[in-house]
């Protein structure tokens, strides 16, 4: 790949994939974001485009720059769309079966052999994921964080394979391109920040399970105790629990420590479908409506 990076590719059009879509987009940048089937597709352009209106609404965007926006991204049911991308951010669900199967495909379809594929990741092995492709070398981590439009970190996550120009490369167009503070990682499962965060969530579901203390009074101590934003337990309700659990999972399985594991009430809860806000119900209820 040479130059700079003006055509990029979305995998995945969910929560996640929507928000780094929109920022590639207001970045004005050539955005292409495929999901699974058309259906999908469609409804991935609506989660932007309420996202676009809701900071158009909050005076963060004016309307001209939305519909621009808007009009730069290309929903598509297919990945051979990506074909000439310079650089495919994978932002599928949190399974290394799915994310492995996705690298291997976009290894075949997109032809420049120097493009870049990123994955946006939270804990699974970058290296894992550079292996299923022919270039290892041009695989990297770069994980955005809930919701993307709003918040400045990017994680740049290097494997053992990565090249340094690929690092270097995906740092700039982070930081010149999205306007994202950058920190850099080893691959280690969690990277630098989920590393630190899922302990303390995975602490603060055991109080609750133990009935030590209640979901309010856990989230209540917190915030109003050490200035958090928001307690623990609705900020893994926001994250999603499926998704704490998998993070949870990855980390006990590389590093084994004890404060990894997933609780038992955390299991349940998303055996039962609790996933928090986007199912409408996890440690706290939530209008769906909203």
């Amino acid at each position: 790949m040479s130059g700079t990076i003006r055509r990029v590719g979305v995998v995945g059009g969910g929560q996640m994939g929507a928000g780094i879509a929109e920022v590639c987009a207001r970045a004005g940048l050539d955005t292409v974001v495929c999901e699974a089937d058309d259906t999908a597709a469609l409804a991935a352009r609506e989660r932007v485009a309420v996202s676009l209106e809701r900071a158009v609404q909050r005076g963060k965007l004016d309307r001209i720059s939305a519909e621009d926006a808007l009009a730069r991204l290309v929903f598509s049911g297919s990945l051979d769309d990506l074909a000439d991308r310079q650089l495919v951010i994978e932002a599928v669900t949190e399974d290394a079966e799915i994310k492995t199967e996705t690298f291997a495909a976009l290894d075949k379809i997109v032809e420049d052999p120097e493009a870049i594929l990123a994955t946006n990741t939270s804990s699974l092995p970058v290296m894992r994921l550079g292996m299923a492709t022919g270039r290892a070398d041009r695989v990297v981590g770069l994980h955005f964080f809930n919701p993307v439009p709003v918040l400045p970190l990017v994680e740049v996550v290097s494997s053992l394979h990565t090249a340094r120009g690929t690092t270097e490369a995906v740092e700039a167009f982070a930081r010149g391109a999205l306007g994202k503070t950058v920190v850099r990682s080893t691959d280690r499962s969690g990277f630098v920040v989920n590393a630190l965060l899922v302990p303390y969530l995975l602490s603060a579901i055991r109080m609750t399970e133990s009935g030590f203390a209640t979901a309010t009074d856990v989230d209540r101590g917190m915030e109003l105790g050490c200035a958090h934003p928001m307690g623990p337990l609705r900020l893994a309700d926001l994250i999603g629990l499926d998704t704490v659990a998998a993070i949870a999972e990855s980390l006990y399985e590389e590093f084994r420590e004890p404060l990894y594991a997933p609780p038992p009430l955390l299991r349940r809860m998303v055996q039962a479908g609790l996933l928090g806000r986007k199912s409408g119900r996890g440690f706290h209820t939530y209008d769906q409506g909203r």
